[in-house]
């Protein structure tokens, strides 16, 4: 079964004034629709048609550049809709909590070890939180389309909460200013779906 670009689960004017309507639009149905178009060209026929975009990526031949490309390009826009809200903000809760805590200190530890990930970043790519099995969290960054399923890649472990570092994530209305950007990106984050995606990953 050929993959699908899912829809938005909020408008694309929801995210104001944190990430504008057009941007969301252009880059949701022109990116990430094309990343979707590219995945399924470049895995049909192949003994990667019908798995779980999880498997493929866990699994992956790294020298498949359509694969690691677009197929990063997929999973990667799919986690990053899904943990904004805008209902979004304030703290995360419960286990995660704990974790963070545990792992960077305090929360505003947190944020800005994941700050200084996004903006030092060179180039197009993303900032990770990911957790590993036990339920112990980390941050990275990687490159393109990366992630951290994939093999040798980032910090490994399960990813849960994704920045789009990429230019067209927010050039329309920050222009040069990732570091604006990134600030305004912890207004919007769906806490409660970073934390479902932590318990089911740990």
């Amino acid at each position: 079964m050929a993959f699908e670009l899912p829809n938005l689960p909020y408008a694309y004017d929801a995210l104001e004034p944190n990430i504008d309507a057009r941007t969301m639009e252009i880059h949701h149905t022109k990116h990430h629709n094309g990343y979707t178009t590219k995945l399924n060209g470049a895995i049909e026929g192949t003994d990667l048609e019908g798995k779980s975009i999880e498997d493929i990526l866990s699994g992956l031949d790294m020298s498949n550049s359509a694969v690691r490309n677009n197929g990063g390009g997929y999973f990667n826009h799919c986690l990053f809709w899904e943990v904004m809200s805008p209902d979004g903000g304030g703290t995360p809760t419960g286990d995660l909590a704990s974790a963070i805590d545990a792992a960077f200190g305090s929360f505003d530890a947190f944020k800005e070890k994941f700050a200084a990930a996004a903006a030092s970043q060179f180039g197009s790519g993303w900032a990770w939180l990911c957790v590993h099995e036990g339920g112990k969290v980390d941050i990275c960054s990687t490159p393109n389309q990366d992630n951290p399923l994939m093999p040798g890649i980032g910090c490994g472990g399960t990813p849960i909460l994704g920045l789009d570092v990429w230019e067209h994530a927010y050039y329309l209305n920050y222009q040069n200013r990732r570091p604006d950007y990134i600030s305004s990106f912890f207004n919007v984050i769906n806490w409660e779906k970073v934390s479902e995606n932590y318990e089911a990953g740990k």
